[in-house]
């Protein structure tokens, strides 16, 4: 009788979970990748693309800026939203070994010791004379519910999917704030440099217009040049209270990152010039892909724990089995003697006949989530290689701006040089001048929006493409599945050089 429920206990109804194939395409864009154009200046490098390679699981060292690494190493370590997935993350543990109870016996050890008195005056006695004695019992209760169909099984693997959720939204988390994090420390360098930009140009111009106000004072000039030198000087200077705004605001949003409120900044930064632009970009194949993205993965893990609460809506609907059994003794002495030994052994079958259709209906409903979530999943998919897609042509793209804004500016710069030698001579009227600042101040600042670009998107690149989190070596503490500790110790010299 043993063997067939042992036998029946094995299986388990509902739909097991596959998971599902990759997109069945070999590359994220239509045409063929090609290495970016360089430019003359800083950060101007061109890049290449490396089809197939493995990313680091440290990329943003890669950028050679210590202080950026050490930006990332206090967001991780102080930032309360990783703590908060952390311990999510190990809710969602303990309540899936709490679950896996339910598959053993559950034992209860019972346990009493009683002292009365009695007195022969309660049978009618007189005098009364009392006695004393004590009761004894103890006895161990076993209850168990066979698993027949599978149904706490699929609990206990629905937990353990949302258990995989959550490891997969704390590398998520991971993931963002070191991404924000390089995003912010580099826009913050290019937001110091426009303003430093910005102010050298002030400058210029105020030295411009003091020799402008002279000459007028001469007779050299005519009042319509120092109007104009002075609508050049408020232009300019109009320009550089909203960087500073924009500065003011991108330092709250860094220390933010950084777990620190406003009024702990103590003006550490990143420098623009001190960064350095990775020259051969890893891009993993596109079958690659859905294992690597964290927010894919949790999509899937979604899925797998609807796919498992199908199985236990129709095991509800089935019969269920429970054994049960005590054992133990009770008396004034002499316990587990063959006269105090008592025990008994019981099993039950429970079927719902009529509930009005809930458990049909509800099982309906998982079925009805699982399809939801298949779709979500797919949608997920897309939205993935979208990013990765839209990265790779930001990047090709980005180097093609730069190289355009930093001619840009040397013509704009020699457009001015020439302009101001002109106007000396009578050859132009002053206007001629203040355009040409214009367009020298605006191209300078552009070159610098587009030096930042280039490596803000090389840093998309590398969050698009999961950001290398399984070539993490690291343990985080009370056993989460990644750690402070180790987390910064940089990526090996043949991972290094394989992305140089």
């Amino acid at each position: 009788m043993l063997l067939p429920g042992v036998l029946l206990a094995s299986c388990a109804v509902g739909p097991d979970f596959v998971t599902p194939s990759s997109p069945g395409v070999d590359g994220f864009t239509r045409e063929r990748l090609a290495s970016t154009t360089s430019a003359p200046v800083a950060g101007g490098g061109a890049q290449g693309f490396a089809s197939g390679s493995d990313i680091s699981g440290y990329w943003w060292t890669l950028f050679r800026s210590k202080q950026l690494s050490a930006f990332v190493e206090e967001a991780v370590r102080n930032h309360p939203d990783v703590q908060a997935a952390q311990f999510a993350l190990r809710n969602a543990r303990e309540t899936m070994l709490a679950q896996q109870g339910s598959l053993f016996p559950q034992v209860t050890a019972n346990g009493s010791a009683e002292r009365d008195q009695a007195s022969t005056t309660q049978q009618g006695y007189w005098p009364g004379q009392t006695s004393n004695y004590a009761l004894y019992g103890a006895s161990v209760s076993v209850s168990y519910t066979l698993d027949i169909w599978g149904g706490t099984r699929r609990q206990v693997e629905s937990l353990q999917a949302q258990a995989d959720y959550q490891a997969f939204k704390l590398e998520a988390t991971y993931l963002a704030l070191t991404a924000n994090v390089v995003t912010a420390a580099i826009t913050d360098a290019s937001l110091r440099d426009q303003i430093a930009a910005t102010e050298e140009i002030i400058k210029a111009e105020s030295d411009q217009l003091v020799r402008i106000q002279r000459q007028f004072g001469v007779g050299a000039n005519s009042k319509s040049d120092v109007l104009s030198q002075e609508a050049t000087l408020a232009q300019a200077k109009a320009t550089l209270a909203p960087l500073q705004k924009q500065l003011a605001q991108q330092r709250n949003q860094l220390m933010a990152y950084l777990g620190r409120l406003p009024s702990q900044d103590r003006g550490e930064h990143v420098r623009l010039a001190d960064l350095r632009l990775p020259g051969r970009l890893p891009v993993s194949l596109p079958s690659t892909l859905v294992r690597q993205r964290p927010d894919i993965r949790q999509a899937e893990a979604t899925l797998h724990q609807a796919t498992a609460t199908v199985g236990v809506g129709i095991a509800n609907l089935l019969p269920q089995l429970t054994l049960s059994g005590s054992y133990g003794a009770s008396g004034s002495e002499r316990l587990f003697s063959p006269t105090t030994i008592v025990w008994s052994a019981a099993s039950s079958v429970s079927q719902k006949i009529f509930d009005g259709g809930t458990l049909y209906h509800t099982k309906e409903a998982d079925v009805a989530t699982f399809e939801q979530d298949l779709a979500l999943y797919k949608s997920t998919v897309v939205t993935a290689f979208q990013n990765v897609a839209d990265s790779l042509r930001a990047i090709q793209y980005d180097a093609a701006t730069l190289k355009a804004q930093a001619a840009s500016e040397q013509a704009t710069a020699d457009s001015l040089a020439m302009a101001i030698e002109q106007f000396k001579i009578g050859a132009v009227p002053y206007v001629t001048v203040t355009n040409a600042q214009q367009s020298y101040l605006n191209a300078r600042v552009s070159r610098i929006k587009a030096q930042a670009t280039r490596f803000t998107d090389t840093a998309a690149l590398f969050q698009a493409l999961g950001g290398g989190w399984w070539n993490r070596t690291d343990e985080t503490p009370d056993a989460l599945p990644r750690a402070n500790a180790g987390y910064f110790a940089g990526p090996d010299k043949k991972t290094e050089d394989a992305l140089r």
